[in-house]
Formats: structure tokens, C-alpha cells, sequence
């Protein structure tokens, strides 16, 4: 992995861009992430998935923007990157960011994917170490990725959870939001099955969260499934793609 571009880049687009959250958009989430969903570009296998992915719903739901600069957290191989880069346009910036332990689960994918978009960054950190500037991000994706805070590949952390917050904190603009999805876990869970069962309690996320100063906006329930029993691991065929997951968003 290496970095693409310099994340001065950021915070000058950021700054230049008119994304507040408050402004009034010439079009709404949802026509811009189902004009990017349907972009030709975009890879048909990757489509294929949008059924059970939701990302329609799920960006629409983070109010997401044209212009705005995003911070993806452990963005793997780019499947939603592709989605976030061409929602925010050419006004807007997307850092796509993985932890060095990932790249033997990424590969060269996160690297191909950031070189063929224009407006993509290439990061590589753990969580709790995050390279862009202070107050220069207006929207933290984390999508099925907060459990991994607590699984350690190869007995490495991947960063502090307290930490983790408190740098997503920090990297927000003021009335920036965070989103945040993940496999559900037993309410009784502890933090631990993050690491086991890859999932994670949401009121666990919730407190880090709000310890780090960020607010609840709003939750939903879009991808529910009482048939999941939460207790097999996330990866388990039996559940795998099926999973139930919550879905938050946070403001600063």
C-alpha cells in the first residue's frame, strides 16, 4: 500500500467546497447516490450486490452531499468507495482508509481503486491514528468495520477504541456527522466478541461515541434480520451476507 496524494488536498477542497450540512442541495442524497449506483463505469459485479448491501439507503440515510470531503474507515477493497467518490463529485474528496495489518486481506485492490478515481486518497493507519487535519472531514463512513477495534490479526491492535473516537472526533468539522454500521451482537455480549464473533453491542459504539463528544441523531432499522440468532460468528455461511446490523449516525 502507499499514499496517492497529500492530504493537504483535503482540507483545501473541504474548505473550498459548500457542503455544510445545514445548506439546501440542488439535489437530494438519494439522487445523487442512485446517479453514482448507476454510473457506467461502475464495475456490474459490484452492482449485483446493491440488493443486500443497501447503499441507496444507507447513504441517503447519512445525508451525504455533493462536495464534501468523507473519511471511509477500513474501506477494504473500495466496494463503497466507488459509491462515496462519485456521490461527492469532483467538488468533493474521499479518504479511503485501511489499517496496515489489512493488506493481506486487501491486496492491490485498495491501491487500483484509489489510483482510478481522481478525488480518492489513499491512507493507511490504524484507527486510532488518523491522518487527516483537524476539522477538515464533514462525514466519517465506518461500515461493518467498528467490531474490528477489538480483533487483532496476527496478535496486533488495530487501534485503541477511546482513541478511535477521539480521533474521529477531532478530524470532524463542527456539525460533521459520523456514520457507523455493524453487525449486531447480544445485547449481554462483551466487547470482546468483536474479536471473535465479529460482531459488536450497539449501545457499545453508542458510549464510545458519546464519550468522545459526539451526539445520536438518529437510527435505523433498514438492515434488521430476526431470523440472525446474533450469536454465530459474522462470517459463519449459515448468516454470512445476512446478518442483522444496526445503523447510526452521530454529529459533532
Amino acid at each position: 500500500m502507499y499514499q496517492l496524494r497529500k492530504f493537504g488536498l483535503v482540507t483545501a477542497v473541504s474548505s473550498a467546497a459548500v457542503c455544510a450540512f445545514s445548506s439546501v442541495s440542488a439535489q437530494s442524497s438519494a439522487d445523487l447516490v442512485a446517479a453514482a449506483l448507476s454510473h457506467q463505469d461502475r464495475p456490474a459485479e459490484e452492482a449485483a450486490d446493491d440488493g443486500r448491501r443497501m447503499p441507496l439507503e444507507v447513504l441517503s440515510f447519512a445525508g451525504i452531499e455533493a462536495g464534501m470531503a468523507v473519511l471511509e474507515l477500513e474501506a477494504g477493497g473500495g466496494w463503497y468507495t466507488e459509491i462515496l467518490a462519485r456521490t461527492v463529485g469532483s467538488s468533493g474528496v474521499v479518504v479511503m482508509q485501511n489499517p496496515a495489518a489489512f493488506e493481506g486481506f486487501t491486496g492491490d485492490a485498495d491501491d487500483n481503486r484509489a489510483a482510478s478515481l481522481p478525488n480518492v486518497t489513499l491512507s493507511t493507519t490504524n484507527f486510532d491514528m488518523l491522518e487527516p487535519s483537524d476539522e477538515s472531514i464533514d462525514l466519517v463512513t465506518w461500515i461493518l468495520g467498528p467490531h474490528e477495534l477489538w480483533f487483532k490479526p496476527g496478535g496486533n491492535s488495530l487501534g485503541d477504541p477511546a482513541q478511535t473516537f477521539s480521533e474521529i472526533a477531532r478530524v470532524l468539522k463542527p456539525g460533521g456527522r459520523f456514520l457507523a454500521v455493524d453487525h449486531h451482537a447480544t445485547a449481554q455480549a462483551g466487547e470482546e466478541v468483536g474479536g471473535t464473533l465479529h460482531r459488536i453491542g450497539e449501545g457499545v459504539i453508542s458510549k464510545y461515541a458519546e464519550d468522545a463528544g459526539l451526539r445520536l441523531v438518529r437510527s435505523s432499522n433498514m438492515h434488521i434480520n430476526s431470523e440472525d440468532t446474533l450469536t454465530n460468528g459474522a462470517t459463519d455461511p449459515s448468516i454470512q451476507g445476512r446478518t442483522s446490523k444496526f445503523v447510526l449516525l452521530f454529529e459533532k
